[in-house]
């Protein structure tokens, strides 16, 4: 049984051993699931076997279908060290469930894979160890600043309201099955982002409730800019506005190429920052090679130079990954964030901050 009566209570405690040690973060959902080879049939479960769509692939589902193969993924990632579980939600909004015509599903989506992280965790939480649940929300499959068709640049998949209406109801799902932490991630469009940003600020005001954000943005390539082309700072200047718990990178890059940008990164921004990184780039079968001792000798020198007060792991990472994170962790502080002088910072493709 949980010896935090509140959320409020388990984020003052985690709040405070923050201040000590780097918290830890679990690695990628995807990777592990992949590692049971499911099949059609085990999407489906009962409850699916006549659905008229193809379901393989809809991770989101098994929260449903197949909730005791999640359960153990959080298990595993709690006895490798995480603080943070993150919830089997990432594509479990309306807009991505049109693919598998179960857009009906995404509240509910949300309320069980937020149960059940909450269930992982509540079995291993301590009065001196809180274990939190981070509700993830993932980009979409759509973007905003980018037209998907070549021949009109003016064409959108979907309009900003309609992304606002679908982050609504992950919103909801997700703060009803009781998470900590509300993480928008793996932002390659910026704008897509805000439309999240908004959507959840407008429910918490609606509702009267204090959740922290979490935000993590991608880092395409060796350029040091997202898809819709925002550099990590103006990316910061972007977002800043909703005065988030932490801001962060991940996906995209292996640790070796995301340390730049992370340095950037800690220099500009006053919140927490977060780091989780894939295992390496993908290799040519679209795996991910870098091993844990890799990972760990790479990001033991982030903790030491206190880039982060937040580390994990990305697409191709496991328990055991997690587990030398925690390790690499440990031989550093968390980092303190800068006093930034006020001024007018704005951003477009580069930031841009106004002469005093």
């Amino acid at each position: 049984m949980t010896h935090f009566t509140s959320r409020e209570d388990r984020l003052a405690k985690l709040e405070a051993i923050g201040l000590d040690r780097i918290l830890i973060l679990d690695g990628a959902m995807g990777t592990m699931i992949q590692t049971f080879k499911l099949e059609e049939d085990d999407y489906r479960g009962a409850r699916f076997a006549d659905h008229g769509h193809p379901l393989k692939g809809n991770n989101d589902l098994l929260v449903i279908t197949k909730p005791e193969i999640i359960l153990g993924i959080h298990e595993a990632f709690l006895k490798a060290g995480a603080d943070l579980i993150s919830t089997n939600s990432f594509n479990a909004t309306t807009i991505s469930q049109a693919d598998y015509a179960l857009e009906p599903l995404a509240y509910e989506l949300n309320l069980e894979a937020a149960k059940l992280a909450r269930q992982a965790c509540l079995a291993f939480e301590t009065a001196d160890a809180p274990k939190a649940v981070v509700g993830s929300i993932g980009p979409t499959n759509k973007t905003l600043s980018l037209s998907p068709d070549v021949n009109d640049p003016s064409y959108r998949a979907a309009s900003f309201d309609e992304m606002v209406v679908a982050y609504r109801e992950q919103t909801l799902g997700l703060l009803d099955g009781g998470v900590d932490f509300l993480m928008v991630e793996t932002i390659f469009d910026t704008l897509v982002a805000k439309a999240a940003l908004y959507a959840i600020t407008e429910v918490l005001e609606e509702r009267g409730e204090a959740v922290p954000i979490m935000i993590s943005g991608t880092i395409t390539d060796r350029s040091g800019r997202t898809l819709s082309g925002q550099t990590v700072e103006a990316f910061w200047n972007a977002v800043r506005h909703v005065n988030p718990w932490s801001i962060g990178l991940n996906c995209a890059l292996g640790p070796n190429e995301m340390r730049p940008f992370l340095a950037e990164l800690s220099r500009v921004a006053t919140c927490k920052v977060s780091v989780y990184p894939n295992a390496g780039l993908p290799n040519a079968f679209g795996g991910y090679d870098e091993t844990p001792d890799d990972m760990c000798h790479t990001m033991t020198p982030w903790a030491q130079e206190g880039l982060v007060n937040v580390m994990g792991g990305c697409c191709g990472t496991t328990p055991d990954h997690i587990h030398h994170i925690a390790h690499a962790a440990s031989h550093g502080k968390p980092r303190v964030a800068p006093v930034i002088q006020t001024a007018l910072r704005l951003s477009g493709l580069e930031p841009f901050t106004a002469a005093a």
